[in-house]
């Protein structure tokens, strides 16, 4: 995998009357894993799906490499984009191999069978997401977390060049979330990525991204973006942002309404 630079210059999304995004501008250098927080319907699933070319902007641009994503045809946009969506949309009657294995579909002409190397980039794909002993299971008798991780998988066996996330670390236990984002930080690849835990969010992402009702609040790196006070601004809730002493990124904690003075 190599690493490819994402532009959304200016872009609105609409559905019918409403608009989910509005005038959203968002760089993403290769390499970097860059983190979309906000809350429900503040656009961050949205903006993922112009990028993986399901939703297509009333306005503005989505460029991968200076190209328009747009523009480009399907197979070849899917030799540089992978994506993970909250929403699988099958139970696949397939075992948990050949579903990873349809991760690297776009690289093949019709009616190519696997190869070795499809094949090692398959196991090392299971590997890397703790599902190696899923491999020979049917998909569609997975619990929630486990058909999470072999769908992050397929995606990782597509070797893209960006990676898109919406939510990738619903239905895991503690212990997958570390492992999945820790699989994410160490890709030679560039990561897009919509979080809901804000402490992970601080620990693995280069920058953050901050949506509320549709449009970006705030963007730097963690240290800058996560203040009491934004979080407040943006959530409606109390809280403490302080300075992990292990791990040196910003750890936040939620107050409940009846601990906030607002006087303080």
């Amino acid at each position: 995998m190599t690493a490819t630079e994402l532009v959304i210059t200016g872009i609105t999304l609409t559905a019918g009357a409403h608009r989910l995004v509005e005038d959203v501008s968002l760089t993403a250098r290769p390499g970097e894993v860059i983190g979309l927080v906000g809350p429900n319907g503040s656009g961050k699933s949205s903006l993922l799906r112009a990028v993986y070319r399901v939703l297509r902007p009333k306005t503005g641009r989505v460029s991968v490499d200076g190209t328009d994503a747009w523009s480009l045809p399907v197979r070849q946009l899917a030799r540089r984009v992978a994506a993970v969506v909250q929403e699988s949309g099958a139970d696949f009657d397939l075992s948990v191999r050949e579903v990873v294995a349809m991760g690297r579909t776009p690289h093949k002409r019709l009616l190519d069978g696997d190869t070795a190397e499809d094949a090692a980039l398959i196991e090392t794909a299971l590997a890397s997401v703790d599902a190696t002993g899923l491999a020979d299971r049917p998909f569609d008798r997975l619990s929630g977390g486990e058909r999470q991780r072999v769908l992050i998988a397929r995606a990782l066996a597509q070797q893209p060049s960006l990676l898109v996330l919406d939510e990738p670390t619903n239905h895991l236990d503690v212990r997958h979330q570390l492992q999945v984002l820790g699989t994410l930080r160490r890709l030679p690849t560039t990561v897009l990525v919509a979080l809901h835990d804000l402490n992970l969010a601080a620990y693995y992402c280069d920058r953050l991204y901050v949506l509320r009702d549709g449009r970006v609040t705030a963007s730097g790196a963690p240290a800058e973006v996560l203040t009491s006070r934004l979080l407040e601004e943006v959530y409606g809730v109390a809280s403490e942002v302080t300075v992990h002493p292990r791990t040196g990124a910003p750890q936040v904690t939620f107050l409940p309404a009846e601990s906030h003075d607002p006087d303080q």
